[in-house]
């Protein structure tokens, strides 16, 4: 939530959240935040900052902030939950979550290439491998509980309307500038933001290797079927096309009165 308690936030990993913090820092500061907005301790309320829990709970029962989230065609997302997270280099030089990646090497035969190697790998096979691993996690939380970066959008989504809240706007990373700029212009926001303005954060890029292939080189059937398993409730509420891999766009807008009545519950 921002301090002026214009704009309330529901982050949702793999979807443009650091290029949104930026926007709703911003927002009120009239500047970017200089560094990784992940690492910010003021200037934004956090929910992981206790002395912020109350300030946003208050604002979301009470109402008067604009609130919102963003979602991203699973395909893409669970892609590039992949090249970030498990083929490519922290921010602090090291493997995601320690001993993960060795793990998945060992349990899953999956390689992700090195920094030494120009970080040369079979994409595809690997993914694939990946991906089962990502669906063991969620259906049976073995042999770890999911991760947030590929647990369902509809999930992190839910506990926001379960708790008491309610999106007044949903949109879509492929649709980013036009949406961003909907939810801004509807809130009352000290500092007006251009979108067109504001320039590129994408905190993974650059740590790991390129995706080599089009989406849906890496998607067989088998793959197709896990995918469908993992995010069925995403590519239904959300619109995104299943048959497709390589048509990023929704089939349509966001039902808000779908989506409240669905994860409501």
């Amino acid at each position: 939530m921002t301090e002026s308690e214009s704009l309330v936030y529901r982050v949702v990993p793999k979807c443009a959240c650091s290029s949104i913090g930026q926007i709703m820092f911003h927002s009120d500061h009239g500047r970017y935040f200089d560094g990784d907005i992940h690492d910010l301790t003021e200037g934004l309320h956090k929910w992981s900052q206790d002395r912020s829990q109350s300030l946003i709970e208050d604002r979301v029962h009470k109402g008067g902030a604009l609130t919102f989230t963003c979602v991203r065609n699973p395909y893409s997302r669970i892609l590039s939950s992949f090249f970030d997270k498990i083929a490519g280099i922290q921010r602090n030089g090291k493997r995601y979550r320690g001993n993960l990646v060795p793990q998945l090497i060992q349990r899953y035969g999956i390689d992700v290439g090195s920094p030494e190697n120009g970080f040369e790998f079979d994409q595809i096979a690997s993914f694939r491998r990946f991906l089962l691993f990502a669906r063991d996690t969620i259906r049976w939380r073995r042999p770890m509980e999911p991760d947030i970066h590929w647990s369902a959008m509809s999930g992190h989504i839910s506990t926001f309307i379960v708790n008491g809240g309610r999106y007044d706007q949903i949109f879509f990373t492929e649709k980013f500038d036009e949406g961003m700029q909907k939810v801004l212009d509807a809130a009352a926001t000290p500092v007006k933001v251009d979108v067109r303005n504001v320039p590129k954060f994408n905190e993974s890029e650059g740590h790991g290797p390129k995706r080599a292939h089009k989406v849906s080189d890496y998607f067989d059937d088998l793959s197709r079927h896990l995918t469908w398993e993992i995010y069925k409730k995403d590519f239904q509420l959300f619109r995104y096309d299943f048959d497709d891999p390589d048509n990023k766009f929704p089939k349509g807008e966001v039902d808000l009165d779908e989506v409240h009545k669905k994860l409501g519950r």
